[in-house]
Formats: C-alpha cells, sequence, structure tokens
C-alpha cells in the first residue's frame, strides 16, 4: 500500500470539501448548463456564437446565481480561450493596464483571451473606458456581468462594441432539478453525504433561492451540515433544519439600482389600474425590503395628484395623512396607514384631467407670446395706477345674478383656449356639471348685450 498515494488522495478529498457546494456544481459544458433556454438552447444566439467559433464581446445583465460566471467559463473552455477573471471590487485602471498587457503576450503567443469582468457596472466611466481600445484591437473578447441594468451602468462606447443578453432568474422546476441531482452527484454534489429530504423541502428551499441557484445550493449544503446522522447514518432534514438553514428570507432589492424603479413603477401603475390586491403586494414587497416608507408615501400623494384628481378630492387628504400617520407612529405601525392610503387610491374613481389641463397649460406658456396680465385684472392702489387703466372695466362677480359675469380672465391671444376638460367620473362629474351651467349662463349674458346693444 502506498501511504503517499493514500495521503494525496485524502488531501484532494479535503480540499475538495472545502470548495462551497454551489461553486463545485459549476457545469463544465454548455449541455449540462440549466436555464436560460432562450440563449443557449438549440439554434439559440449564444449555442450558435460557439458553434460557428465566432464569439464576440458580450454583456451579461441579469439577477445574482443565474449562471453568468458559468456562461463565461464554458464560452471560453468551448472557443479554447484563456479565460481570466477581473473583479470590478477590487481593481483599478493601474490593474486594467497590468492585465491588458499579459493579453497582448498570450494574444502574441497565438492564443485569445476571454476576460471577464465582474460586476462591471461597479467600474466609473474612466475605467470602463480602459478597455475600449483592446476590445477594437481584439486583444480581448470581454465579457462583462452585471445585476444592474447595463442602459444606465455600462457607457454607451463599451456598450456599443458589445452584444447584451438577458439572463432571467431560474425557474422554480430547474432549481428543484439541480438540487436533486446535486443530491445523487458523488463526486461533486452530496451523494455521498446520505441526506434524506423530501421534494416539499426542495420546493420550500426553491422558493426561497428566488431563482437564484448559488441560494439554492448554500441553503441546501447549510441543511446538510445542520443535520446530525441518525444510527443508520443517514442525515434526515426536517423541517426546522429547513428553517434553521433558511434564517430570514433576503429580497431582491437596491435601493439605488433598478429593482427600485421596477418596484415602485408596478405599485402606480396597479393603483392605476383600480387593483387594491396588487397595489398592496408591491407596496408590502418594498416595505419588506427596506425601502423608505416616505418615498412610499410621497409617491401616493404624487398618484392621487397625478391620476385621480379631482375625481376624488379626498384621495390626496387620506395620502397625505397616511404620510402623517407614519411620520407620528413610525414602523411597523405606520405601514397600516400607507396601505390604507394605497387600498383608497386604487379603488378611487380615476381621472388624469388635471394633469392633462396643467401640461397644457405649461405647453402655451412655454410656446405663446408672454402677454402682460390684462388692465382691468390688475389692482390699482394709486390714483397713478389708476389713471393708467389699471382695474378699468373689472366686473366684481358678487354684484352681478349668480356670481358670473362674461369678463375674460385670459391674455388676449389665449381668450378662447379651454384646458380643464372634467371626466365623468366621482366629483369630476359635478364639477363638470357646474362647468356646463357657468358656460350657458355666460352665452346667456352674452347674447342678452348683444340684443341691449
Amino acid at each position: 500500500m502506498n501511504l503517499f498515494s493514500n495521503q494525496d488522495s485524502s488531501i484532494e478529498g479535503n480540499s475538495r470539501a472545502r470548495i462551497p457546494l454551489a461553486d463545485r456544481m459549476r457545469p463544465k459544458c454548455l449541455g449540462d448548463f440549466v436555464g436560460q433556454e432562450n440563449l443557449v438552447g438549440v439554434g439559440k444566439p449564444l449555442q450558435r456564437a460557439l458553434e460557428s467559433g465566432r464569439v464576440t464581446s458580450l454583456i451579461l445583465w441579469g439577477p445574482p446565481g443565474t449562471g453568468k460566471t458559468t456562461l463565461a467559463r464554458i464560452i471560453a473552455k468551448t472557443a479554447q480561450m484563456d479565460f481570466v477573471l477581473f473583479s470590478a471590487v477590487l481593481s483599478g485602471i493601474k490593474e486594467i493596464k497590468s492585465v491588458m498587457r499579459d493579453a497582448e503576450k498570450i494574444r502574441q503567443s497565438g492564443r485569445q483571451v476571454l476576460l471577464f469582468v465582474d460586476e462591471i457596472h461597479r467600474f466609473n466611466k474612466a475605467q470602463q473606458d480602459a478597455f475600449l481600445p483592446y476590445v477594437e484591437s481584439g486583444t480581448i473578447v470581454l465579457i462583462g456581468a452585471t445585476t444592474e441594468n447595463p442602459s444606465f451602468e455600462v457607457n454607451a462606447a463599451l456598450l456599443s462594441r458589445c452584444k447584451v443578453y438577458l439572463l432571467e432568474p431560474i425557474s422554480h422546476q430547474n432549481l428543484v432539478a439541480l438540487m436533486n441531482k446535486c443530491l445523487s452527484d458523488k463526486q461533486q454534489g452530496l451523494g455521498n453525504e446520505q441526506v434524506e429530504i423530501d421534494q416539499e423541502h426542495l420546493s420550500k428551499i426553491s422558493l426561497f433561492a428566488n431563482g437564484d441557484a448559488r441560494v439554492a445550493y448554500n441553503t441546501l449544503e447549510i441543511a446538510t451540515q445542520i443535520a446530525l446522522p441518525l444510527p443508520s447514518g443517514q442525515k434526515q432534514i426536517t423541517n426546522q433544519i429547513l428553517k434553521d438553514a433558511m434564517q430570514q428570507r433576503v429580497l431582491l432589492y437596491d435601493k439605488t439600482g433598478e429593482e427600485h424603479y421596477n418596484l415602485i413603477s408596478a405599485l402606480h401603475k396597479s393603483l392605476r389600474n383600480s387593483d387594491p390586491d396588487a397595489s398592496l403586494y408591491w407596496l408590502m414587497r418594498m416595505l419588506e425590503s427596506g425601502e423608505d416608507p416616505l418615498f412610499i408615501a410621497r409617491r401616493l400623494i404624487r398618484f392621487a395628484l397625478e391620476d385621480i384628481g379631482l375625481a376624488d378630492p379626498q384621495a390626496l387628504v387620506i395620502a397625505v395623512q397616511a404620510k402623517e400617520a407614519f411620520h407620528f407612529i413610525g414602523s411597523p405601525e405606520g405601514n397600516l396607514g400607507l396601505a390604507q392610503a394605497a387600498i383608497y387610491l386604487a379603488t378611487a374613481p380615476k381621472s388624469n384631467a388635471l394633469y392633462k389641463a396643467c401640461n397644457k397649460v405649461l405647453k402655451d406658456i412655454k410656446n405663446s407670446l408672454v402677454e402682460p396680465v390684462p388692465l382691468h385684472l390688475r389692482n390699482a392702489p394709486t390714483r397713478l395706477m389708476e389713471s393708467f387703466g389699471y382695474s378699468r372695466d373689472y366686473q366684481y362677480a358678487h354684484d352681478f345674478p349668480d356670481q358670473i359675469t362674461d369678463m375674460c380672465c385670459m391674455p388676449e391671444s389665449l381668450k378662447h383656449q379651454e384646458y380643464f376638460h372634467p371626466s365623468q367620473k366621482g366629483y369630476e362629474k359635478i364639477i363638470n356639471d357646474r362647468m356646463k351651467v357657468w358656460r350657458d349662463k355666460i352665452v346667456k349674458i352674452k347674447k342678452n348685450k348683444q340684443s341691449e346693444s
């Protein structure tokens, strides 16, 4: 027996055990890659590019744990390129130039370099610009990975030289399939651990992982580590062990990133669509993710103004009161005030008549002559001003029947312009009826004046 060979084998096994399960289970070829069928399936863009041998620079955009790093490694291996991993978190322009010098040497030796830049969105514009000459000259094939929208986080010059591929969260079914494969894999997975876990618990892990394969593997690995072996040697994953392994679910959210805008957009559009259930869901999801409640309160107030307006004047009052209630009692009780406001706004009659009227007024202000205020609408606190015609011909409404006159209150060039057209919804129907009566009376007054003259 060779003691050294056994020792080497033991060291190798221990070394492998220290590697996180998620890294050990990375697929090595495109055929083993699970998910992203829209990119790597038969006849799809990346699969065709690899078959043709023409790999160009790419930006892989998607949430964590969807296979961006793994896909880059598979592309490099399939295309027989040198894979260089580069982290935007730890590197600057000095490191970029150093790596590029090494890449140039490798290229001169007849090999091509695939430079994988993890979290490329963390590089500033100058750092991103440093890649441009090397991408253009073909010194490297650049694959950047980002969880943020490249439209905002990758500069235009670099973006124009890269094809952007969107990676979706891994489906629930695929995550369960990956974990089942891991449990039976005796070389890289948990096949030697004698883990006993039912499909219901795997389903719970999948839901907890929320499309992130790394989270799913890590949770399964922790559950296996904390489970005490039975006399038979089996490790049974119970409900309690699963709870301990999962602890608290962390929702994907970044208060300054795209998900912040995606969720507030979902809330606003659910309110506009008069869907109280969806409105409540998006509101509570933002609060649970750590969003500033006052940011949500401001959005509710904005919604009351823009999308409800005078169809229900009480909507603005409710929204402002919700903000004040949160200010007064804080979280978590104050969250109920925001939820109450959201449901009220979702179920209130909708109208954007006020919003449209204001926009139309602004357009006329910008595009028409800025005329002085008509003399009859000006005050005349001095005799000099009175002598110039200030306040002359002003008609005091209370001196007339129904407090209505035919006096024009608009600038001359806009005297026939109408801006506010109330809807037939809620209180705006009452306003619409009042405006119709007002306009009819003005027409009648003008006819009477014409007949008298």
